[in-house]
C-alpha cells in the first residue's frame, strides 16, 4: 500500500517539475522553435498552406482554360444567342472552380461530406425564401433559350425601352437613349409583350406631314419623293410609299414611308422631318397649326364675342 502511494507521489512530483520547466521562458522559446522547425509542426503546416494555395491557383487556371475552350466551341454553334453562350460559359467556369476546391480540400484530408449536407439544407431553405428570385431565374433561362432578343438589340418591354446592355439569370440591364440604366426583372420581361425593334435588318420609317387644304397635295408628294430619293440612307428596295393618307380637321395628311437599315432609323426620321420643313417653306407649302377665329356679332347681341376654331 505504501509503495503504491510512493509511486503516485513520484508521478505528481514529476508533473510539477515538468510544469515548472515548461513555464521557463527560454524553455518555451525552445519548444516553439522546435515546433516551427519540425515537419509535423509549423513547417508542415506552412507547407500544407502553400500546397493548398498552389492547388487553388491551379484550379483557377484550369477553370479559365476550360472557359475559353467552351466559349470557342459555343461560338461555332449556330442560332445560339450571346446571352445563352455567356451563361453557359460562366456556369462551366464556376462549376469547375467549386468542384476543384472541393477536390483540393479532400486531397488535403478535409472531410467534405458535411459540406454537401450543409449545401443541400441551405438550398432547400433558400428555395422557399427566394421564390421570386427563382421565378426570375426560370424566366431568364427561357429568354436565353427562346432568344426573343440579344445583347445590343433595341427592345420595348415592361414599360421600358432601350438597348440591351447585358443580362443575368435574374435581371436585364437596358440603356436608354439618354444613357440611363434600367434594371428589369426577367419575370416581368417574360410575362409581358416584348417588342424587338432591332431583330430585322431593315425598318420602315413612318412620317406624316400635314399641309393646308389650299395647297397642292401632288406638289407636296413630289417634294417628299425628291427628298427621299437623294437621301443616302433611304433604300431603293423596298420602294418608298408617299401618298395622301388622311383628310384631317385642319390639314391634308401626307404619309411618307421610306425604308432604311435598322441602325439608321432615327437618322432618317430626323433628317427627313427637318428637310421637309425647309423645302415646304421654300416651295410655299403651308403647314397648318391650331388657330382660333374670333367673330364679333353686332345688333341685339352687340358686344358679345363668339370664338370658333
Amino acid at each position: 500500500m505504501i509503495e503504491d502511494i510512493q509511486v503516485h507521489d513520484t508521478y505528481l512530483n514529476a508533473l510539477r517539475l515538468e510544469a515548472v520547466r515548461t513555464t521557463d521562458l527560454r524553455s518555451l522559446l525552445q519548444l516553439a522553435a522546435s515546433w516551427l522547425a519540425s515537419a509535423e509542426g509549423g513547417l508542415g503546416f506552412l507547407l500544407k498552406v502553400a500546397g493548398f494555395l498552389v492547388a487553388l491557383w491551379g484550379m483557377y487556371f484550369v477553370a479559365r482554360v476550360l472557359r475559353r475552350a467552351v466559349s470557342r466551341g459555343l461560338s461555332r454553334v449556330p442560332n445560339l444567342s450571346r446571352l445563352l453562350q455567356r451563361f453557359i460559359v460562366n456556369a462551366v467556369y464556376w462549376a469547375t472552380f467549386v468542384l476543384g476546391v472541393l477536390v483540393v480540400l479532400g486531397a488535403f484530408g478535409v472531410n467534405v461530406t458535411p459540406l454537401f449536407a450543409i449545401f443541400g439544407g441551405l438550398s432547400f431553405i433558400l428555395g422557399f425564401a427566394m421564390q421570386d428570385t427563382l421565378g426570375n431565374l426560370a424566366s431568364g433561362l427561357m429568354i436565353m433559350i427562346m432568344k426573343p432578343f440579344d445583347t445590343g438589340d433595341y427592345i420595348e418591354v415592361g414599360g421600358a425601352s432601350g438597348f440591351v446592355d447585358e443580362m443575368s439569370v435574374v435581371s436585364t440591364q437596358i440603356r436608354t437613349f439618354d444613357n440611363q440604366i434600367i434594371i428589369v426583372p426577367n419575370s416581368k420581361i417574360w410575362g409581358d409583350v416584348i417588342t424587338n425593334v432591332s431583330v430585322s435588318p431593315e425598318r420602315r420609317v413612318d412620317l406624316v406631314f400635314g399641309i393646308g387644304y389650299s395647297d397642292s397635295a401632288e406638289h407636296a408628294i413630289e417634294v417628299l419623293k425628291g427628298l427621299v430619293a437623294v437621301h443616302a440612307k433611304c433604300l431603293e428596295s423596298p420602294a418608298p410609299e408617299i401618298f395622301v393618307g388622311q383628310l384631317g380637321d385642319s390639314s391634308v395628311n401626307i404619309y411618307c414611308r421610306p425604308w432604311t437599315k435598322s441602325e439608321d432609323y432615327w437618322t432618317v426620321y430626323w433628317d427627313l422631318t427637318g428637310q421637309a420643313k425647309e423645302r415646304f417653306d421654300q416651295e410655299g407649302i403651308s403647314i397648318p397649326f391650331p388657330q382660333r377665329d374670333v367673330h364679333l356679332i353686332q345688333g341685339e347681341n352687340a358686344g358679345s364675342i363668339v370664338a370658333t376654331t
